[in-house]
Order: C-alpha cells, then structure tokens, then sequence
C-alpha cells in the first residue's frame, strides 16, 4: 500500500497531478476538486495522504491533502454502488465535513447536488454509512466547512439555490464566517455574493 507520496509537484491538471520523489520516480495521482484549488504553483514541494487501487487493467493513486479527507472516501467506498469515480465526484461536490455531516443527518437532499447522484442513490449511501462515519473522526480544526453552524449551512443552501456549485458556496461563506464580520443568514449571503461577484 502506498499510503504517502512527497515530493516536488510537476505537474497538475484539474484532475489529476504528478509529484516527482527524491528517488527519481513520478507518481500520478488522482485528485478531488477541493485538493486541486488548494494546491501550491507547479515545482513546489507538497505532500499527499494516498489510497491505492488495484484493478487487473489499471492501478489507480488517489491524493488528498489531509488524512481526514483520504478517510472520508475510503469510507465512501464501502457504501454499495459507489466507486472511486464516484466517491471522488463526492469530494469534489462537497467538502469532507459536508459529506460527514450529511451522512449523520441522513441528508438526502445534500447528496443529491452530487452529479450521478439521484434519490435512490443518495438513499443507498446513508443507508450504507450513516451508522459507520463516526469511526472516520473529525477534519482539521482549522479545515472546517462552512456547514459547520446553522447559519453557514443556511447561506450555503441559498447559494446553491441561487445557482453556485456547492464547492464555491461553501468556499465563499466560510471566508465569510471565518472573518468574523457576519453572523446573520442574510448577511453572510450578502458578503458572500460579494466575493463571489468581485464586489
């Protein structure tokens, strides 16, 4: 198991990314959206927490920048119907604290802004996890998603409603929360379409 690649980046694409060890050997690795947009400039060092899967036509590294988000989607995978593929598109959809979240709460509506993800699907996964996602801990403190209190799951939810991805809502009002400056739904949503807008 390859459970650790660290390196210099040489190379990244909205998908996928290639580190190069001090040994001389280049690792491709499969990453999620929310790893992608945190990334450092190209010949930067960096370090991914890797899941390695093995397949008879292909062996495939997936990369995470924490361990919390690497045991989010191994727990995803237990979940009957859900592949790597998709469990990615998970983590790219939502944060890792989103997706715990929503599988604590039986959430189906949440799981159902994943592309692929319709009623029965989402249904099956909490179904499959809700009792079991406690053994995968909780994320950095400082990795909190903005669902994390009532409001920012508020503002989050109207974000989307107004037509934003859940990874930029989500993005967007924890700049917002973390700053400090709103604690009202209404507010946050305010600065947040700020950001989102350049305004």
């Amino acid at each position: 198991m390859i459970a650790q690649v660290t390196g210099t980046l040489v190379h990244r694409e909205l998908e996928r990314v290639e580190i190069l060890t001090a040994g001389g050997v280049a690792y491709e690795c499969l990453i999620p959206l929310g790893v992608f947009e945190a990334l450092p400039g190209e010949n930067a060092s960096i370090t991914l927490h890797t899941h390695l899967i093995v397949r008879e036509d292909a062996w495939h590294l997936y990369g995470f920048l924490q361990p919390y988000e690497r045991a989010v989607f191994q727990k995803l995978l237990v979940a009957k119907g859900v592949g790597p593929a998709l469990a990615l598109g998970i983590l790219s959809a939502l944060t890792p604290d989103r997706v715990v979240r929503a599988l604590r709460e039986k959430d189906v509506t949440t799981l159902m802004r994943v592309p692929r993800v319709g009623r029965k699907k989402a249904e099956q996964i909490i179904l499959d996890l809700a009792d079991k996602i406690d053994s995968v801990g909780s994320g950095p403190a400082n990795a909190t998603g903005a669902g994390a209190s009532p409001v920012g799951d508020d503002a989050v939810r109207a974000l989307v409603a107004l037509g934003y991805n859940q990874t930029e809502a989500d993005r967007a009002v924890r700049a917002v929360m973390d700053s400090g400056s709103a604690r009202e739904v209404s507010t946050v949503v305010r600065a947040a379409l700020g950001m989102l807008t350049g305004k």
